[in-house]
């Protein structure tokens, strides 16, 4: 559900030519030369298949929080593994589909138990999609209007376990399902408030699942063949990485970038220890089979953060000192960390008009609205706006915050906009904060909790009558707009210098009440 949350439509399109011709190709041949190597150690062809496909994924959670933490994800390096990572993310669903086909247990030829399988699989992964797009929408709709957190994780967690659910009658596994699930509420207004919501537990969800499979490995199989092991993770990390290197530079990555990247992407991944305990379980592999592959798997993952210092330390060896060429400047980065990013809180008449001036000077935007209402009738109209609590860390975050340059906020609760304000000057003290204020007295109070530019709606409203009276009493334009733009400057000025001044005499009657009385 995860990985399927972090997936969307515009991401794919973004980036389809990375996605599915680098991505692609990097998962049919590393699939088909793993195969070849796991049909050559005896298993079955069907078997061998499914060894191939679950070892050329790889793992999208860790390298991605590397990449992340080294603020590298928007870099040629970060959108090459995020590409590859995604096409790989996509190609999990038709491989947990092949595996449940091959564990289908009946007395029918392989060709009409896997035709049926197959029929059953389309229908329910229809039946999924088809009931997500009709209902989701409204049920996070009426959830979001009770404006209660409680009831909106239960309707989370009920879609969750529901597709899971319906997957899982179907013959398919329960990850399925899940992941189904945060693809099609990725596209919904409501995603930041559910990326909100989870962010809490990823750490926890995503360490419950490690340890689940580390529960299910037998530690035996790190003394009962050593060799094997460590033979198996040098080879798939090499070939991983050789194959990866080969397209890398097929695509026109620069040396550096594709070192990298192969050596990032060389380790298995989380999907791979998922695929490889349902072929477990349903009999496709053996029992030590799949307890050796596990542990191949994890002691692979676990080297990402090492492989990951080794990738950059070599990648500078092979940097030129003539500027590189751009590579992938084409390509627009995740909408997740634009550069000049703004964030527009509040999305009624003024935030409107906010958000078509910056849509007119091409400065992406991240426009949000508490209002689920409103936010609905905004999407039909074709307006990207989400739904959420700007108020909420979380979900500040979730927009984008940490990365943005800039926070209009447009709202007319004065309470909700100064829960606004203090919450992002908190989080980011260096961030551009520009306010709508009611007017003079909540302009000086939004400057004095730190606001870099308030705008009160009744000293605006009178600039704007004068300056629409004078030019239409003949004064030249040029000089009406000059006097205009003067006489703001000098209210907020009078506005900046009362705040700091109450500031002070706070400050000074603090200082006093605090300070015993002599004798």
């Amino acid at each position: 559900f995860l990985v399927g949350l972090e997936l969307s439509y515009n991401r794919l399109m973004a980036m389809r030519r990375l996605v599915f011709g680098l991505g692609g190709m990097q998962i049919l041949l590393s699939t088909l030369l793993i195969s070849t190597v796991a049909a050559a150690a005896g298993l079955a062809a069907p078997a061998a298949i499914v060894v191939g496909a679950s070892l050329a994924l790889s793992s999208t959670a860790i390298v991605l929080e590397v990449l992340s933490n080294e603020g590298r994800v928007a870099t040629n390096v970060g959108r090459a593994s995020f590409s590859v990572l995604l096409a790989q993310d996509l190609a999990v669903i038709p491989i947990l589909v092949y595996i449940s086909i091959l564990g289908t247990n009946t007395n029918a030829s392989v060709w009409d138990t896997g035709i049926r399988a197959l029929v059953v699989a389309v229908f329910a992964i229809s039946l999924i999609v088809l009931v997500g797009r009709v209902l989701l929408r409204p049920l996070f709709r009426l959830v979001a209007s009770a404006d209660s957190s409680e009831l909106f994780i239960a309707a989370l967690l009920f879609v969750i376990v529901g597709t899971g659910v319906i997957a899982a009658a179907a013959g398919l596994s329960m990850a399925l399902g899940a992941f189904i699930a945060g693809l099609l509420l990725a596209e919904t207004e409501y995603r930041k408030s559910i990326e909100a919501t989870i962010e809490p537990f990823k750490g926890l969800l995503l360490g419950i699942f490690f340890f689940t499979v580390g529960m299910s490995i037998g530690v035996h199989e790190l003394v009962r063949g050593p060799v094997a092991l460590l033979a198996g993770v040098i080879g798939l990390v090499s070939l991983k990485t050789l194959v990866l290197m080969g397209l890398g530079r097929l695509f026109r990555l620069s040396w550096p970038s594709t070192v990298e990247m192969s050596l990032l992407l060389g380790p298995g991944g989380e999907f791979a220890l998922v695929a490889i305990g349902l072929a477990a379980s349903l009999g496709v592999l053996g029992y030590e089979t799949a307890s050796f592959l596990l542990v191949l798997t994890s002691l692979t993952m676990a080297m990402i953060p090492a492989l990951a210092i080794v990738a950059r330390r070599f990648a500078r060896y092979l940097e030129k000192p003539a500027t590189l060429a751009l590579e992938l400047a084409h390509q627009p980065t995740p909408p997740t960390a634009p550069n000049r990013h703004a964030i527009v809180v509040g999305y009624g008449r003024v935030g409107k008009v906010v958000c078509s001036l910056l849509d007119f000077h091409k400065v992406p935007y991240t426009a949000t609205d508490s209002d689920p209402g409103l936010v609905t009738e905004e999407r039909r109209n074709g307006h990207e706006v989400f739904y959420g609590n700007a108020a909420s860390p979380a979900f500040l975050k979730a927009c984008g915050l940490m990365e943005a340059s800039g926070i209009i906020i447009t709202t007319q609760v004065t309470a909700v906009t100064e829960a606004i304000v203090s919450e992002v000057r908190q989080m980011r003290p260096d961030i551009l904060i520009i306010a709508r204020a009611r007017d003079a007295h909540h302009a000086r109070h939004l400057y004095a909790i730190g606001v870099s530019d308030a705008v009160p709606e009744t000293i605006e409203a009178s600039l704007q009558l004068s300056e629409t009276t004078l030019v239409g009493l003949g004064v030249p334009t040029g000089l009406v707009i000059a006097s205009i733009h003067e006489q703001r400057d000098i209210i907020r000025n009078e506005l900046q210098t009362a705040a700091r001044l109450a500031g002070r005499q706070g400050t000074r009657a603090v200082r006093e009440k605090s300070t015993p009385p002599a004798g």
